[in-house]
């Protein structure tokens, strides 16, 4: 802080900063003007636009990339929850077999039957259908081959028998059909090898 007087007696206060805020340009001396800018600016600002875009698409992406997990997450969220409950469905079946072959008291075979029934529907409003297999030609896709029989009458690799159901959740597979597949000894083509 500097002090000084007028020559009315008024004493003026000024601040170290004020008097350091003022230029002290020598006479002689020329304001330089702000060099011009260089041509490398104009490509910078292209390689920020196109940066820019591919951010904006990336994101575009991700959106559509977590909307379709979700319609997935939606869409299958009870597929453990129907797969602890298909062995359920299977001993239902057995037990409706094994009534039908030893003549069991009918109120106890309807009752089954009803429950059967009711677990197939509940299974069926959630998505979930039976693969047809039996007479079909093998598919590794949806069929587990645990046992080969020789048989001339059909073809080679036409599932036989159906030993455990199959299930799709939507068009998902839920559990492969373990089949018995036919061996057709006359002209065998099927490239199945069953390991037992």
């Amino acid at each position: 802080m500097t002090l000084s007087k007028d020559k009315g007696e008024k004493i003026k206060v000024t601040s170290d900063a004020q008097e350091a805020a003022k230029p002290e340009a020598p006479p002689d001396q020329e304001v330089q003007e702000a060099p011009e800018q260089p041509a490398e600016k104009p490509n910078e600002a292209q390689e920020n636009y196109e940066r820019f875009l591919r951010c904006a698409a990336e994101m575009d992406n991700l959106k559509k990339r977590l909307e379709k997990e979700k319609a997935d997450l939606l869409q299958f969220a009870n597929e453990n929850l129907i797969k602890e409950l298909l062995p359920i469905v299977d001993n239902l079946e057995r037990a409706l077999e094994h009534g039908r072959q030893l003549d069991a008291p009918g109120p106890l075979m309807e009752g089954l039957e009803l429950v059967h029934q009711g677990f197939l529907k509940a299974l069926t409003r959630f998505g979930v259908t039976p693969i047809e297999c039996v007479g079909q030609p093998f598919d590794p896709t949806f069929h587990n081959a645990v046992m080969q029989e020789e048989n001339t009458d059909v073809p080679d690799c036409t599932i036989l028998k159906e030993l455990q159901k199959g299930y799709l959740l939507q068009s998902r597979l839920l559990r492969p059909a373990m089949v018995a597949v036919a061996k057709n000894t006359q002209k065998t083509s099927c490239p199945i090898d069953v390991k037992v």
